[in-house]
């Protein structure tokens, strides 16, 4: 068999990874904060992308109409307007001359009134002034918020203490370490060892520091765990008796309500052992708490679904949150117009196709959001109008194939994505449950609504009556819902249900303190 060569032409398709593929793709899985951090980078970036209110703002500066296109302002007056846009940031920024006079009237009040000082060319003088109001303060200048007071932090309320105590120089070195590794609930995170490594210095003279620092307020701070926190506050309310000590070593039988168990180790009665828990429930059990700390910022839903007249869905876009960018083909023309190279062409043009790029990409990624998120209303229009007890098992699958996209891509836009009802927010996940069988009809039961049963069921129950598992079981049943034993486990220890012997303690021990 004799060989030889001869070329053949194939024709075939694949799919190739582009970077700007790729970043389509990353788009979609981004939440709506991610989204707005990216697009400001590409704002930074990419000289040809501009926000819309930035583009407003510099015809309305350029003294320009607002609704005339660029394209039709007079080249000089749009050099104006593109001048303003490449300056707005340094123009925001105060001159430390020019605010001088503000930041000296608010060290010294007395200086308010009719008269100020102020910094000229020759030095300092004393200047009439004729723009102040009735507040004290300049008209354009004046902003309310300048008159709210700061919020207290637990480190400044400790750091000011400590300034104020009898510690000499070295000790007040150590207290300032130790107020550094207190968190916002008031624990000392790190041990007494590691400080004393860290600083060069001995135990005890770390333990001695840490004793004093412990008596300052709120009562209960520099605690290392909770029964530490609880002992401080219980020896400022002079209550900490041999019982007390005893409780707090075996804090663990509490929180297992084992209380035959604490009876017996603190050697108190029942009576007493009630009265005991009672002045623990009064403790703070996260005293640093009170003061001030991290805003945490709320959910901002992607889509908000509400009832029309006739009885369905709207599902909409929640444009507050989608970020706005133009392409400024205008500025495109005059810089590609004056490239004097091969190299500054070529940047132009690839800002050109980066800036359509993006453009492009903010808006299918909005369209595929609406779209998935109104395929996952027509599927649970159930809960919607009903409640959880009406969610349907779904998955990405059958979301997919009814829109006619890959799992993958519904997978990417769920994520981090959260929608707006009625009910409430909620991740567009959460409509995404497994399926259990029922055995009343052919129709399966999802899996949130089998939880939302068992803490029904749970909630409902008394003190004399608590449900086992098996007889959680039996009720689920009783309602057509066809589900194990171990199941039923599980989805208790994932709600953080305690199981039916200690549930049965919690109540019997809340009825004894009512009484």
């Amino acid at each position: 068999m004799a060989l030889t060569h001869r070329l053949e032409l194939r024709q075939s398709q694949s799919l190739v990874m582009t970077p700007q593929l790729q970043q389509a793709i990353k788009l979609l899985q981004l939440s709506n904060m991610e989204l707005n951090e990216f697009v400001e980078g590409e704002l930074e970036r990419n000289p040809l992308l501009e926000t819309p209110a930035v583009e407003s703002e510099a015809i309305t500066q350029a003294g320009l109409e607002p609704n005339v296109p660029l394209a039709d302002i007079e080249p000089q007056k749009r050099a104006e307007a593109d001048d303003w846009i490449s300056s707005s940031g340094e123009n925001n920024k105060e001159d430390p001359s020019a605010n001088l006079d503000t930041r000296v009237e608010d060290v010294y009040p007395d200086l308010s009134g009719s008269d100020k000082v102020g910094l000229n060319d020759q030095g300092w003088t004393q200047q009439r002034s004729s723009t102040r109001n009735d507040t004290g303060s300049s008209g354009s200048d004046y902003n309310l918020e300048n008159f709210v007071q700061e919020e207290i932090t637990l480190h400044d309320h400790l750091a000011d203490q400590l300034s104020l105590s009898k510690l000499n120089d070295v000790q007040r070195l150590i207290g300032a370490h130790l107020i550094d590794m207190v968190d916002e609930q008031g624990y000392l995170r790190g041990s007494v060892e590691s400080v004393a490594i860290m600083l060069g210095t001995e135990i005890e003279a770390i333990e001695d520091v840490l004793e004093q620092m412990q008596r300052f307020e709120p009562t209960g701070v520099f605690a290392q765990n909770l029964a530490d926190c609880m002992r401080l506050q219980l020896i400022e309310q002079n209550r900490y008796d041999p019982a007390m000590q005893a409780l707090l070593e075996n804090i663990h039988l509490l929180a297992a309500h084992n209380f035959s168990g604490l009876k017996k180790a603190c050697q108190v009665s029942d009576e007493d052992l009630s009265d005991m828990i009672a002045e623990i429930k009064h403790l703070n059990p996260k005293p640093g708490l009170q003061f001030g700390s991290v805003t945490v910022q709320p959910v901002v839903p992607d889509v908000f679904v509400r009832q029309n007249n006739d009885g369905s869905w709207l599902v909409e876009l929640n444009t507050e949150t989608l970020p706005r960018v133009l392409v400024n083909q205008s500025y495109y023309t005059v810089v590609a117009g004056a490239a004097r190279d091969a190299r500054e062409k070529s940047y132009i043009q690839d800002c050109l196709q980066t800036a359509n790029w993006l453009v492009k990409s903010l808006d299918q990624r909005a369209r595929t959001i609406l779209k998935v998120a109104e395929e996952i209303v027509r599927q649970q229009d159930g809960f919607f109008s009903y409640g959880v007890e009406h969610l349907r098992p779904l998955n990405l699958r059958a979301v997919a194939d009814a829109i006619d996209m890959h799992e993958s891509t519904v997978s990417r836009v769920t994520s981090n994505k959260y929608i707006g009802t009625s009910r409430g927010v909620f991740e567009l996940k959460y409509f995404f449950t497994s399926a259990i069988s029922s055995s009343c009809s052919e129709d399966m039961v999802s899996s949130e609504a089998v939880r939302h049963h068992i803490r029904q069921l749970i909630d409902a129950e008394q003190a004399d009556a608590i449900l086992s598992d098996d007889k959680i079981v039996s009720s689920l049943r009783d309602k057509g819902i066809d589900i194990a034993r171990r199941t039923v486990a599980k989805y208790r220890e994932a709600m953080g249900i305690p199981s039916s012997v200690q549930r049965r303690r919690k109540k019997r021990m809340a009825q004894q303190m009512a009484i």
